[in-house]
């Protein structure tokens, strides 16, 4: 037998036990696959798991968020206030319009109409209310002299929706005064401010021809708080009668305004500062609202033709004046 032929047998066993070495560790390296393979599926669902967790979480989370923005109206991110609050009105009630001047202070301005006072009409007496006197004293073929007077009242509450009592009373202190001011057909018109009366007071006065006669017109008014009181007084001459100084019929209605912004005070406790607070809306009143029509006073045809002739002490004068 050859080398060579020896040779063979021992190569073939070396190939043999290679071939089992190459087999082993085959079947070891299979062997870890399957095993790796079979803890594949365990990974993943335990990964899946997790994921699923952790997405229910925060779709959770989110569709709260989400709910709950949606209920507030606030988007994502911001931040929900609480709600807003007004300044309580200090004043709560009105006194009596046709109480608010004493008998003195008629006789003053009114002398032959003290007891003429006729209170305006008026849905809510607690938010507004107006008086209004007459008096024509008459003397026959010496003339007469003819008073008008007017006040009038309102109150504003506070409201979420519209503000603070005081604000919405400025407001109308505002309007009533450029309101005077354009009054059609006055001339001679003049504005100065009025010292000592409530928070805010001007008085307007001017000259107004009517076919009666040449009247001058007083309008003073004043915010005091949540309150307007507006103060009309005028006066004429009549039958050939002086025609009343503008001077001596301002002064007379700023002395009576005071006084109705006192009676004012004193019926609310002399008022003060309200606390912060959040009323429910009330029926608020507006401009356009107001009971006091502000009618321009001014004497009937007849009664002016009755004051020329002679005393006539059921002569009644009309009282309109503008809005």
């Amino acid at each position: 037998m050859s080398e060579g032929t020896m040779h063979r047998p021992a190569q073939r066993d070396q190939r043999s036990r290679n071939s089992s070495l190459n087999t082993g560790v085959t079947t070891r390296r299979l062997h870890r696959a399957l095993a790796t393979l079979a803890a594949v599926p365990v990974i993943l669902l335990v990964a899946v798991g997790c994921s699923s967790d952790s997405g229910s979480d925060s779709d959770s989370g989110s569709g709260s968020t989400d709910k709950a923005a949606q209920e507030t109206g606030a988007g994502a991110g911001e931040t929900v206030s609480a709600s807003p609050t007004v300044q309580a009105a200090a004043y709560q009630k009105l006194p009596e319009p046709c109480a608010v001047l004493s008998t003195k202070t008629l006789e003053d301005l009114v002398p032959k109409g003290v007891k003429s006072g006729k209170e305006g009409s008026s849905n809510d007496t607690s938010t507004r209310g107006s008086c209004s006197w007459t008096s024509l004293a008459n003397n026959g073929v010496k003339g007469s002299q003819f008073r008008w007077l007017n006040v009038s009242l309102l109150r504003f509450e506070s409201t979420a929706s519209r503000g603070s009592g005081d604000e919405l009373a400025q407001a109308y202190y505002k309007s009533q005064v450029q309101d005077a001011e354009s009054t059609a057909g006055a001339k001679n018109t003049k504005s100065e401010p009025v010292a000592g009366a409530g928070d805010a007071a001007t008085s307007v006065h001017y000259d107004l021809k009517k076919k009666e006669g040449s009247f001058r017109q007083q309008t003073v008014v004043v915010q005091v708080e949540n309150v307007v009181v507006t103060l009309d007084y005028n006066g004429a001459g009549l039958a050939g009668e002086k025609t009343p100084s503008a001077e001596s019929l301002t002064k007379a209605a700023v002395k009576a305004v005071k006084e109705a912004v006192a009676k004012v005070s004193s019926e609310n406790g002399e008022g003060g500062a309200g606390t912060p607070a959040t009323p429910a809306p009330t029926n608020s009143p507006t401009a356009s609202a107001s009971s006091s029509a502000k009618p321009s006073a001014s004497p009937s045809k007849s009664a002016a033709k009755a004051a020329s002739k002679a005393p006539a002490s059921s002569a009644s004068p009309s009282a309109s004046k503008k809005s």
